[in-house]
């Protein structure tokens, strides 16, 4: 299996007043592995400019996906989409990326969009561009081969135009944007593409005063390398089934966490290895963590996957949490921390076993049935974040 993955996050928030975005990202998937990745943005604002730009992707991620040529495509959409009559205008602009699944190499085409950016090293990076006139129209194509921990971020106008009231801000340009993407890599260099594009997307806003005057969009595309986690959650239905469901669970690479008192205990008598309390982390209602030789993080059950679950439901959303899971080191924080930052793979081995503590009619209980819902949610979570996930049932 390919040994590097890209990580693909997109952040976006509607011109103040408008119901639906004008502008609109598409990624498909290929059979092969690799991704298109599609950012158009729609003349104007509100319903026309979110059917158009909706279009336009659709059009470009559809041809390419099938192997059909740029030209193809621009022909397509010149010859598909109105042109603006009174301010002879493009339908749309775009900006697309062809991640290609067996290499580390990326094909970047622009039409009119702001500039593409690329970030190795934590440092902004320049690129050559090759320019094409297609039925008039001035496409830019560049190939980029990424390294591990490379970012790439795709942007609407709106990014650029970001200001308050009427008057643009001439001092937030591309430059200003590099600078301060660049800061932040110097906080933390590991950002997940999803919280990676909010830190953009945030600022903006902020540049705006909280009131965007058009659609913002960002999508930024991390390459990293694959990695997995293995999470071990509940005793098994069947006594006689702990050791199998140890001996699956350790056997494979990656990261090792256990999840729930009973499961750490049966996780101890397993490996040898005796539980040791940490010490609770202040200004935090999660319980605290444990540890066992052998095993990257132990933390108590269903409170602490509650709260992984809220983090991964706003993480796929708006993502207005990733200020407090990113800095802090309870339990609920770090596992967020390792699914949503470092790992591409996660494994589930949860056990069917119905815990005593769990009382069905105790409201300040989290019943069997509610856990199991939570834990099919987190998995349908991390599957909106493009994890490869696998839930074994004990």
């Amino acid at each position: 299996m390919n040994n590097i993955w890209f990580d693909v996050g997109i952040s976006s928030v509607n011109k103040l007043g408008e119901q639906l975005c004008g502008d609109h990202v598409d990624v498909v998937k290929m059979e092969d592995g690799s991704k298109i990745v599609v950012l158009a943005d729609g003349l104007g604002s509100g319903v026309k400019a979110s059917i158009l730009s909706i279009l336009t992707a659709k059009i470009i991620s559809t041809m390419m996906a099938n192997q059909m040529s740029l030209e193809d495509c621009v022909q397509t959409i010149i010859h598909t989409l109105p042109v603006c009559k009174e301010r002879q205008l493009a339908y749309s602009t775009f900006s697309f990326l062809y991640l290609h699944a067996n290499s580390r190499m990326v094909d970047v085409v622009q039409y009119d969009n702001p500039k593409v950016l690329f970030f190795h090293d934590g440092k902004h990076v320049r690129y050559n561009e090759t320019v094409e006139i297609i039925d008039g129209k001035q496409i830019s194509r560049t190939r980029l081969e990424l390294q591990e921990g490379d970012y790439i971020l795709m942007m609407s106008d709106g990014v650029l135009f970001a200001s308050k009231g009427k008057i643009l801000d001439l001092d937030w340009n591309e430059e200003k944007i590099t600078t301060y993407m660049e800061q932040t890599l110097q906080l933390q260099e590991n950002f997940d593409a999803k919280t990676f594009s909010s830190l953009l997307l945030q600022e903006c806003l902020h540049h705006y005063d909280d009131k965007p005057g058009d659609d913002i969009s960002v999508c930024a595309i991390r390459l990293c390398k694959r990695k997995n986690a293995n999470i071990l959650i509940g005793p098994p239905k069947n006594p006689d089934d702990v050791d199998k469901m140890m001996r699956l669970f350790f056997s494979r690479d990656g990261y090792h966490l256990v999840c729930g008192g009973t499961t750490s205990q049966l996780c101890a008598k397993y490996l040898g290895k005796p539980i040791k309390m940490n010490q609770p982390y202040p200004h935090t209602d999660v319980p605290p963590t444990c540890t066992i030789e052998g095993v990257d993080l132990v933390s108590e059950g269903s409170v602490t996957l509650k709260q992984v679950l809220a983090y991964a439901k706003d993480h796929t959303d708006k993502n207005e949490q990733y200020t407090y899971w990113t800095y802090q080191d309870d339990g609920a924080s770090k596992i967020a921390k390792l699914l949503f930052d470092e790992v591409s793979d996660i494994h589930f081995y949860v056990g069917l076993a119905k815990n005593p503590a769990h009382n069905e009619n105790d409201s300040q209980s989290i019943s069997f049935g509610n856990k199991m819902e939570m834990i099919e949610q987190l998995v349908g979570e991390l599957l909106k974040l493009d994890k490869k996930v696998k839930v074994n049932y004990f």
